[in-house]
């Protein structure tokens, strides 16, 4: 949500500016802006929309200079428009950008007109950029203001702040929202996310939480919330521009759905044998600390939370662990009766997820606890820094914001973690060989589904006049029905829900029409035979079925059924499997009905606010 650009260069960062924007439209928004200081003054322009309203905007009135800030704003406070967009100015000498929420901005916001402040948009960051205004008057000090401004605000933000009197220095802060420096050669750069800075540099240093940067032509400092100079370490990326490039594909969707195989092969390297997993320990977290474990939370928001649905019947069945799934945003606002030796499981393709950053800073509340586990993709995210221990999914950059490959790869993580408790726990019967053997075979095998594709394509030309859809599994199958209706309505808009294929009759049966396609899971398992009835049941009453069937299972071809035969893989693995299957239905489906697949309506990919 929201993004975060700022140069200090010796050239022109206009067009930095607006590329750094360009590669975060991904995240979500729907208006941009732009302000440099040019001959002694701020220029600005906004523009509501896309990016490319933005360059359009510049072409019409370019603006130039040697520093500046930029931003994509996903509507909070104010709705979309140009006057709601960033850069904000406060009084006559400070501009800022800002991602986050201010929760105390009605009180400033009062507490500042009172002080003789005009407003000229909705927002709370434009209270910020005032408040500091104020305080540089009161103390002279750029620097001095920034922090007394900060010291009064209640929320989250990262803030990049120029002040039109100081054109060599830029500060910047970041308190609940993620922000890093990009250094080139002598030239300084900030953002919000490493990709929108490929093209300038490699080189970033991650901010704390609290951090305070200056940024000036020679250098940069940094200091604690507390005013204590620190130093962060310098870190080199190893993101390239083909990760952000969609290549030969029509949509990053797309691109994202194919790269999963290889994903994957990246995630379980070094973890998995041919026939056993190799991972001794995760950070900390040894065979010694997960014998111990007698619970697991597993807690997550969105997508996340589906991977860890699966997860749990994988780890009751296989370790015999009671593991229970929690959203985050959820959890974080009840009283969560936490047994002894719990050990605390928190899933995020960002690591930047505000919900679940906030829940997993619960933890270290309570000593029952025994540890934290973040299955992250982001290797320099927060929710790393702030977790006990790390096991990353190495799906590299995902841009569409309908989770593919992050999802996929959480899965491989969280399976070879249950494989790991297994293990800990003593449990015998060929549990770790054959964790190790299907996770070995998973990519021949998602390759083998996407070698279906445009099967899938025909059979979603029957949901482009649809409104509704349900989705329908059994056992672990049931998250991956959930997740497949959240992908429809993500990207078509069409409404759509996952049920357990037994509650049918509990209520959804009441929905059932031939208007009403429903999509079925069906692995060759031991519930196989109670599906089928399920199915029954929906075909009786006239509804369509289209039915990701694996080979081997005696569901016949009937009217009112549409069969997509997907490859016999072994069970444990299987439900990573038939994923793909309604990934590539869900993304047929909205190409269709010519909905902005990569960037649905509504939706950012990082959701960094609450």
């Amino acid at each position: 949500m929201c993004g975060i650009i700022g140069a200090l260069a010796n050239r022109d960062v206009t067009p930095i500016l607006v590329e750094g924007l360009r590669r975060l439209e991904y995240r979500g928004y729907d208006s941009a802006g732009v302000a440099v200081l040019e001959k002694g003054e701020i220029a600005r322009v906004r523009a509501k929309g896309k990016v490319a309203e933005l360059a359009k905007a510049l072409t019409n009135s370019p603006v130039n200079g040697t520093i500046g800030i930029a931003h994509t704003r996903w509507a909070t406070h104010g709705s979309p428009s140009e006057a709601n967009a960033h850069p904000h100015n406060g009084g006559e000498k400070i501009t800022l950008v800002h991602n986050g929420i201010i929760e105390n901005h009605e009180e400033l916001r009062a507490m500042l007109k009172d002080a003789g402040y005009t407003f000229t948009s909705e927002t709370d960051t434009e209270v910020v950029a005032h408040l500091v205004d104020q305080e540089l008057k009161a103390c002279g000090d750029f620097l001095q203001a920034v922090r007394n401004s900060v010291k009064q605000l209640s929320g989250a933000y990262a803030l990049a702040i120029i002040n039109k009197d100081e054109p060599d220095r830029m500060i910047a802060v970041r308190s609940g929202s993620p922000l890093l420096l990009g250094v080139g050669v002598k030239e300084f750069f900030l953002a919000s996310d490493t990709s929108a800075l490929i093209p300038v540099t490699q080189q970033f240093v991650y901010l704390e939480e609290g951090d305070v940067i200056d940024i000036n032509r020679k250098g940069y400092s940094i200091e604690t919330g507390e005013g204590e100079p620190v130093t962060r370490e310098l870190k080199r990326s190893e993101l390239t521009d083909f990760s952000t490039d969609k290549g030969e594909y029509k949509h990053y969707m797309l691109k994202e759905i194919y790269e999963q195989p290889t994903a994957i092969r990246k995630t379980i390297e070094g973890a998995v044998s041919a026939d056993k997993l190799i991972l001794d320990s995760i950070g900390n977290i040894d065979d010694a600390t997960l014998a111990r474990v007698k619970n697991i939370h597993l807690v997550a928001c969105g997508t996340s939370s589906y991977a860890a649905g699966v997860a749990r019947y994988w780890i009751e069945d296989f370790a015999g662990v009671p593991a229970s799934v929690e959203i985050a945003s959820e959890y974080r606002y009840r009283k969560v009766a936490v047994p002894e030796d719990t050990l605390y499981i928190t899933l995020s393709q960002s690591g930047e997820t505000a919900d679940s950053m906030a829940a997993l800073e619960e933890t270290k509340k309570n000593p029952n606890y025994i540890a934290s586990l973040a299955i992250c993709n982001v290797p320099e995210s927060s929710m790393t820094r702030v977790a006990t221990a790390t096991l990353l999914t190495k799906a590299g950059t995902e841009i569409g914001v309908a989770s593919t490959k992050a999802f996929t790869t959480q899965l491989a993580a969280l399976l070879i973690f249950t494989g790991m408790l297994a293990r800990a726990k003593g449990i015998n019967g060929g549990t770790e060989k054959k964790i190790a053997e299907g996770l070995n075979a998973l990519p021949s095998l998602i390759d083998q589904v996407l070698g279906m594709d445009s099967a899938i394509e025909l059979m979603a030309e029957d949901f482009i006049e649809k409104h509704n859809a349900i989705f329908l599994g059994r056992g672990p199958y049931y998250p991956i029905a959930m997740e497949g209706s959240l992908k429809l309505k993500e990207i078509s808009y069409i409404h759509a829900e996952g049920y357990p294929a037994g509650e049918l009759k509990h209520g959804p049966l009441a929905l059932i029409d031939n208007d009403m396609p429903v999509v079925a899971v069906a692995p060759n398992d031991q519930l196989l035979e109670k599906l089928k009835a399920n199915l029954e049941e929906v075909r009786t009453r006239g509804g369509q079925l289209y039915v990701m069937a694996e080979e081997g299972s005696d569901i016949q071809d009937a009217e009112g059924f549409k069969i997509l035969r997907v490859p016999k893989c072994p069970e444990v693995v299987a439900p990573i499997v038939f994923t793909v299957t309604v990934q590539l239905l869900s993304y047929h489906v909205a190409v269709m009905r010519g909905t902005d697949v990569d960037q649905p309506r509504n939706l950012a990919k990082s959701v960094t606010v609450e």
